[in-house]
């Protein structure tokens, strides 16, 4: 009920109204049943409108720093992170990540639609990075349809490092779910995760239209934090 007060009558409402996002297939999103949408990652308000134009409810993985702040601040964010369906996980590896792997699992058990970053972390600089496998591993093991999505423009609304938003308009485009039942079984076999993941990505490019670096998004800003030192 709370999800549903926030979306619809407190929060949705206002950001629609200011931000005015353009949408292109959303009768791509499946009417029931569990499902991943597997999105690109720009901005920080990602997060924020894939789930408000998305007519049933959904749930992201977010990292746990974010349910776990003190003070006024951290209390401000683990409330909107909670009322806007997000779920905390670890993303230290090892078992941590067989913990979110579960959660994510979990949600797909009940039937819900679960929001997923491939990336694994934001966009430095507006470019598409390679995927995590972990996406791949879920969807095989959920026997889930994966539904690619591309966010337009949101990190010139919210660029990393900035506080406020500006308001201008942004998109979002959702293609057609993909099947990957022929890997039925197969989700331990890394060389079919890593098959299924970059099937992932080549669609989330063609969707986004973003220049593609085939290295890891964190390890880009690890390089760029040791140079800046």
């Amino acid at each position: 009920m709370f999800y549903w007060i926030m979306k619809h009558i407190v929060v949705g409402p206002i950001l629609l109204a200011l931000f005015r996002p353009w949408i292109i297939g959303l009768e791509n999103v499946p009417k029931n049943g569990g499902a991943i949408l597997a999105s690109n990652h720009l901005s920080f308000i990602d997060s924020i409108f894939l789930p408000l134009v998305v007519e049933r409810r959904m749930a992201f993985l977010a990292k746990s720093e974010y349910f776990t702040g003190k003070g006024l601040k951290g209390w401000a964010t683990k409330f909107f992170f909670t009322a806007t369906g997000q779920l905390p996980i670890d993303r230290s590896g090892g078992k941590a990540s067989e913990a979110s792997l579960n959660t994510g699992l979990a949600v797909l058990g009940r039937g819900e639609l679960l929001g997923i970053y491939p990336e694994g972390t934001r966009s430095p600089d507006a470019k598409m990075y390679r995927g995590r496998t972990g996406v791949a591993r879920m969807v095989l093991e959920a026997g889930v349809p994966i539904v690619p999505v591309a966010m337009i423009d949101t990190e010139k609304v919210m660029p990393i490092g900035k506080r406020l938003p500006k308001i201008r308009r942004i998109g979002i485009i959702i293609g057609e779910p993909l099947d990957f039942s022929r890997f039925e079984g197969m989700e331990g076999d890394r060389f079919v995760l890593r098959s299924v993941t970059d099937e992932l990505m080549y669609e989330l490019r063609a969707l986004s239209g973003q220049v593609y670096d085939d290295v890891y998004a964190s390890s880009v800003k690890e390089q760029r934090a040791t140079l800046s030192r």
